[in-house]
């Protein structure tokens, strides 16, 4: 089968190798999209970061470069392995694309999110989508219904923003900031707005991403080149900030401003994947007993994520498809597309 693969900074090339085999207790998918992510590009532009380092090889999966890129992964069942029920041969399925080891105490514990041993397809373990079959263990393939493969697509990213909001402890009724509306920063809004939050800050720059956090339910986009957005929140929440805040940008400002608008013993969520190191003033943080939480990826997310779009409550997000492309283009059409012209595009789709 066609495959396209990570070999390095800057090195992606389509390869012929043969389709994955399907195993006892094991799902093969048909890929139709899968979606461009934020990890892809800093593999692409800084990497190997999730990727195994030249010469070497995953301690569970034991994969080594070249790796099938891609892990937002959408299809069709094509085949199923020995004492598989979930999912039929036809189903149109999300995949949730992780190796774990089943074995330390955070997967005993059901965190297997922070397994310590936690590969990815298409990052640290073979089958990813940006090739004709993907391979994943029964549990972590699930049932999509009547949506479409496109909008499974995006169960993955979506996964990763409602995982943040279950870790910020956000109830219905309260406030938030969304610091960045990039593609998990809109995300964000668009969850918290579809289980009740009732007021939901943006903080972004850019004029294009500005009107998507509004489309996705935002109730004020501030500009920080416009005006001090610290001191804006402040003012909109009668001086007491907000109950929570989500930081999507993965700069230090951004952080800073995220510590800043959120109230007295409330909590920031740090979502975004950093390449260096944040500078921050703590002391805001300690004095007011505000609680600095991170989030990884995603952990028991993506059936709950399928049932707010089965349910209409998270709309319309067919609109965060920017692009649908092949597989033979995702750099030029892709990945390129995503760093140089990011502020047009939310997620490009890749199809094998």
């Amino acid at each position: 089968m066609k495959a396209t693969r990570y070999y390095g900074k800057h090195d992606i090339r389509t390869d012929d190798i043969p389709e994955p085999v399907v195993s006892a207790g094991y799902v093969k998918v048909r890929n139709e999209w899968t979606g461009i992510c934020g990890t892809d590009l800093h593999e692409y532009d800084d990497g190997p970061m999730f990727c195994p380092a030249p010469g070497a090889t995953h301690p569970l999966t034991g994969m080594s470069l070249p790796i099938v890129l891609g892990h937002e992964i959408a299809g069709v069942v094509a085949e199923i392995g020995e004492g598989v029920t979930k999912v039929q041969v036809g189903d149109r399925v999300a995949v949730e694309p992780y190796v774990v080891c089943n074995e330390c105490e955070f997967c005993l514990a059901g965190r297997y999110n922070i397994c310590t041993k936690a590969a990815f397809l298409g990052l640290s373990a073979g089958s990813g989508g940006f090739a004709e079959y993907s391979v994943a263990e029964e549990r972590f393939v699930h049932p999509l219904g009547d949506l479409s493969t496109e909008v499974g697509a995006l169960v993955e990213p979506l996964a990763v923003a409602h995982h943040a909001i279950v870790r910020s402890g956000v109830q219905p009724g309260q406030t938030a900031a969304v610091i960045g509306a990039g593609p998990i920063g809109l995300f964000v809004t668009a969850i918290l707005r579809a289980i009740g939050v009732e007021t939901i800050y943006n903080v972004e720059i850019s004029a294009i991403r500005k009107a998507k956090a509004q489309a996705s339910g935002s109730t004020l986009v501030i500009d920080p080149t416009q005006e001090n957005a610290v001191a804006k929140i402040h003012e909109l929440t009668g001086g007491r900030g907000v109950d929570v805040a989500f930081e999507a940008v993965g700069a230090s400002p951004a952080l800073q401003t995220a510590i800043d608008v959120t109230k007295t013993g409330g909590n920031v969520v740090n979502i975004s994947i950093w390449s260096h190191k944040a500078e921050i003033d703590l002391f805001g943080l300690v004095a007011r007993e505000v609680t600095l939480i991170g989030t990884l990826a995603y952990c028991n997310d993506h059936t709950a994520v399928i049932k707010l779009l089965q349910e209409g409550k998270l709309k319309d997000v067919e609109q965060y498809i920017t692009g649908r492309i092949s597989a033979k283009d995702v750099i030029e059409k892709g990945l390129e597309q995503l760093i140089h012209n990011k502020e047009e595009n939310v997620k490009i789709l890749v199809h094998p």
